[in-house]
């Protein structure tokens, strides 16, 4: 199942073995007992209502809320700059779409497309269906976050598709793919296991999803190539990362930015 600054005010707090090394700690955290973390059956891909707002009663939450409209809960919390621990307020009112206020917004304009989870594959999409997106200029300099062939590519459109699945071993180092402050670390969002993600600049993030290990916390700054975690199957069926790119909360293609290899 189941990231400039509309971002900004969710991300500084959201938008996740052995010890890579011995001055590194463990960060793993449980979910607490009555946290409001999703359980089973959320929504899987958000259908906006475009122009719809929601009024917030006594009593009802985040989750509950974007459930009932068709819409996952982290996107609701994006669309409305919701930090964590996600608390609202009864008549607060709540966008149901997006901020641009559009369906296909383009990568320059979307400003609230919320990681969606991913599904587990063992076999690429062959290469004569994947057209390669045109790079936006300007972005970091992108290094590999793992070592490892790609199990599954991108594919616009596509909410299992929104990164790749990249194959490994369980403790392989995962590594920071560009200069950046850690803004989420943690298990809160199904269907990614151990999730980080890093903020790079006001357009740019990275998720590094299914770990077994998280060993960096919310507000360490990283350099590229950083140990951030260490690889597992959080979340999938077997060990390897599901990594994303994203600007201004928009999934690209990570083949488009990554070095060739």
């Amino acid at each position: 199942m189941m990231a400039g600054m509309h971002l900004r005010g969710i991300l500084v707090v959201l938008l996740v073995g052995l010890l890579v090394a011995c001055g590194h700690s463990r960060v793993v955290r449980e979910p607490r007992h009555g946290s409001s973390r999703v359980g089973s059956g959320p929504v899987r891909v958000s259908q906006p209502r475009y122009g719809a707002t929601a009024v917030v009663k006594p009593g009802q939450t985040v989750y509950r809320i974007a459930t009932e409209n068709g819409i996952t809960a982290l996107d609701l919390a994006l669309w409305n700059d919701i930090a964590p621990p996600y608390t609202i307020y009864p008549g607060q009112r709540l966008r149901l779409y997006p901020r641009d206020g559009r369906a296909n917004a383009a990568p320059r304009s979307s400003r609230a497309s919320a990681p969606r989870p991913p599904t587990s594959r063992t076999t690429p999409a062959p290469a004569s269906t994947r057209v390669p997106e045109a790079p936006i200029a300007g972005a970091p300099a992108w290094r590999w976050p793992t070592d490892g062939s790609v199990l599954s590519g991108f594919a616009a459109g596509d909410p299992t598709r929104q990164g790749v699945d990249i194959a490994g071993r369980e403790g392989q180092p995962v590594r920071a793919a560009a200069d950046g402050v850690v803004v989420y670390s943690g298990s809160g969002l199904v269907g990614y296991g151990e999730l980080v993600i890093i903020k790079h600049n006001d357009q740019w993030l990275t998720a590094y999803g299914h770990n077994r290990a998280r060993l960096v916390n919310e507000g360490t700054r990283v350099k590229a190539g950083d140990p951030i975690a260490e690889m597992g199957h959080s979340g999938a069926a077997r060990d390897m990362l599901h990594f994303e790119i994203r600007y201004d909360g928009k999934p690209v293609d990570p083949q488009a930015y990554l070095p060739r290899r």
